[in-house]
Order: C-alpha cells, then structure tokens, then sequence
C-alpha cells in the first residue's frame, strides 16, 4: 500500500449516500518512477478501511473539496476529490495504470455514445407526441382537420422533415450501437482478433459522432415545441442540458477526432481501416442488382459515400505526412463522414432485412414499410453530407492556420 497526496476533479459521484462505502480507482505516480504518462500507477483508496472481516474501519483520508455547479446532469454530484495521505492499494503492476485505465476508458466511450443515442431518442419521442397533439396553422395542400380549429403540428414540412432527421439518426445509431456491441462480444468472448481491431477503430466514431449529432437532436426535438421547449416546465431544456456533457467527458470530441485519424486509421499498418471499406464494398457486391429501386434509393449512396471516405482517407496518406495539420483540420469532418457510412451502411442492411420480410409475408407489414420509408430519407437527405466533409477535408490546413493567434 501507498499514502496518496492530491487532487482529482471531475469525478462522478465522488461523494454520495447510496453506499456504505465508496472505492475510489486513483492515478498517481510513485516516486523514483519514469517521468511523465509512463511513471503513472492505479491504486484502489477506499472512502472508508476495510478490515480482515470486511466490516468497514476508519475513515481514509479522502474528502470532497467541493462540488461542481453544471449545466446539466444535476441529478450526478461531480466533485472536486482531495487525497491527503490516504490509504491506497496499487492495482495490477507498477507504472501500467494508463493501460489499466483505458482498458475502462474504451468501453466507457462506447457507453457515452449509447449517451447520445438515448438523449436523442426520449427527446424525439416526447417531440413527436406533442406535434401529433398541438394544433397550429392549416397544411399548406389544404385543411386535413376541417372538425379542429387548426391541423395538428405534424402536417408541416419543415417539421416532418425534424422529426424524419430524429428518427432515421435514433434508429440508424441504435444499429450501429448493437453492432459495435455485437464487435466487443466477438472480441472478449470468442477472442476475435479482427474484431477487436474493427471495434477500435469505431470507438472514437461511436463515442464522437453519437454525442455531437445526439447532441443536435435534442435540440430540434426542443424547437418543434417553438416556445415552449424554452420553458422549464415542459422539460425539453432538459435533454439538451444532459446531452451537452457527452460530447466532453470520456475524452473531448475533438481528442476522439484526433485519435481517429492520428491514431486509429494507422493502426496495424491501416489493416482494420481497409477491412471495413472491404466489408462495405462485399456488402454491395452481394446485395446489389436485386432490386433497382432499392439499389437506388440504398446501394448508390451507401457506394457514393464510402468512396468520399475513401478518398479523405488518402488525402491524409498523401497530405498529411509532408503536414501533419493538414490531416488534423479534417479530423472532425473525418469522424463525421465516418459516422455517416456506418448508419449509411446500418440503414442499407436494415433496408434489406425489411425487404425480405415484407416479399416473405412475416411480421408486421406496416413496421417493415415504415423502416424502408425512414432509410430512404437518411439516404437521400442525410448521407450526401459525406460530400461536404470531403470537400472540407480537401481544402487542408491553409485557412484553419491562416490567423496568427492575436489576431482571432
């Protein structure tokens, strides 16, 4: 054991009531170690000892310092931690903490996306239950409630087209979510070595393409309540507040877009990277020329924008070792494209699956209609913003470094 000295902010329940005891998983450096990242440890300092019975002993020399006042996730108390000699046990070897501590951290960021997604989705269903029942204005092809004194909000195109964003982003990233969790089964389970390497590559798009879209979903889902989703007592402001901290914590998503295209993509010599553009492409390949509507309104974008993908990737291998800033100003557009083909590639197989349930007559036909209906929209309104990032990511680091920093 080791007396620890320090401080620690941001942690989550750091304090609470709902246990006897707290067990606290600390990072900290044993003197004499390596300098830097490579000298740090991981140590268990219990709130509260433990004796050889397991009854609990004297209070650790741990203690709140404060507790943060934030924007939202009010119900979580995120405390400022102070260690003053306190007890701690070292937790597997000396100096290896930050590999135990990403062992956590990956999987945490897999569940910080699921964050997004869920944000996304309780916000959409309470934003679609109040278009059906508020009423306002007449649709503009004429009165469809003549017994009503207005039609119901869900008649406007413009919020039809909201709610069709939410809707086809919920489903898609509720796919890709079973997927990348499908991955780490796969990995842990079976000991899948390819699919540990696919679902570390999705991890930083999980993580940073769920939050920041979830994120924006929560607010168009707030906006079709006009002004009442500013009005606390309806409580959409709520879902936004929540969302916000899941595009920060488990690490930024600027650091997720960073380590996706800095890290991720040159991993095994690009091995996992080319085995998903090869997946999607087999994938076509099978599916295609089945159907020449389906292959139109699925197959041909999911190809257009896995080939922009594609070729942001080797703008990187050909731009962005002569500068290395010309890969990291596309890096957010990066994670986003990425993000795109994998709910452009969840959509295409969901699309798929509908189709052949409603040819074999099985299910409910109305459930697999309304699937194929809700892919074509994120095909064709959606997907093309593969396009825009590509066209970003081409125009490298000139204008994003252009500014000396005075004068921003």
């Amino acid at each position: 054991s080791y007396k620890i000295t320090g401080q620690k902010i941001f942690i989550s329940s750091g304090e609470h009531d709902m246990a006897e005891n707290i067990i606290h998983l600390v990072l900290a450096k044993i003197e004499g170690g390596p300098e830097g990242i490579k000298g740090v440890s991981l140590f268990i300092v219990p709130k509260f000892m433990v004796e050889e019975d397991g009854a609990l002993g004297e209070r650790n020399a741990v203690s709140v310092g404060s507790i943060e006042e934030k924007m939202g996730i009010h119900g979580n108390s995120t405390c400022v931690m102070n260690y003053d000699g306190a007890v701690g046990y070292l937790l597997g070897d000396e100096h290896k903490g930050m590999r135990a501590m990403f062992t956590m951290m990956n999987e945490a960021r897999v569940g910080v996306g699921m964050q997004g997604l869920a944000q996304a989705d309780v916000a959409y269903q309470n934003a679609l239950a109040y278009a059906k029942d508020r009423l306002q204005g007449r649709a503009v092809t004429g009165t469809e409630h003549p017994d009503k004194p207005a039609d119901p909000l869900i008649v406007h195109p413009d919020i039809r087209r909201s709610l069709m964003e939410q809707k086809s982003f919920v489903e898609g990233a509720r796919a890709f979510i079973l997927w990348g969790a499908s991955l780490i089964d796969a990995a842990h389970r079976a000991d899948d070595k390819d699919a540990d390497g696919l679902v570390s590559l999705m991890t930083p798009v999980i993580k940073g393409f769920l939050t920041d879209i979830g994120y924006d979903m929560t607010v168009k889902a707030q906006q079709v309540y006009g002004g009442h989703g500013y009005i606390e007592e309806w409580g959409m402001s709520q879902f936004t507040r929540d969302a916000r901290i899941a595009m920060i914590y488990e690490g930024a998503n600027g650091v997720q877009a960073l380590d996706l295209v800095g890290r991720k993509l040159a991993q095994d010599g690009g091995k996992h990277v080319m085995a998903f553009f090869d997946m999607v492409k087999t994938f076509i390949k099978e599916n295609a020329g089945q159907d020449a509507e389906f292959d139109a309104s699925f197959m041909e974008p999911l190809k257009a924008a896995s080939k922009d993908l594609q070729s942001a990737g080797m703008y990187f291998m050909q731009n962005g070792m002569k500068n290395p800033n010309n890969a990291l100003s596309g890096s957010n557009d990066f994670m986003h494209m990425f993000g795109h083909v994998c709910l452009g590639l969840m959509w295409a197989k969901m699309g798929l699956a509908a189709k052949k349930a409603l040819k074999d007559g099985t299910g409910d036909a109305s459930f697999y209609e309304t699937k194929l209906a809700t892919g074509r929209f994120y095909m064709a309104r959606q997907l093309p913003a593969t396009s825009l990032h590509l066209k970003r990511i081409e125009t490298g680091a000139d204008t994003v470094m252009a500014l000396d920093a005075a004068n921003f």
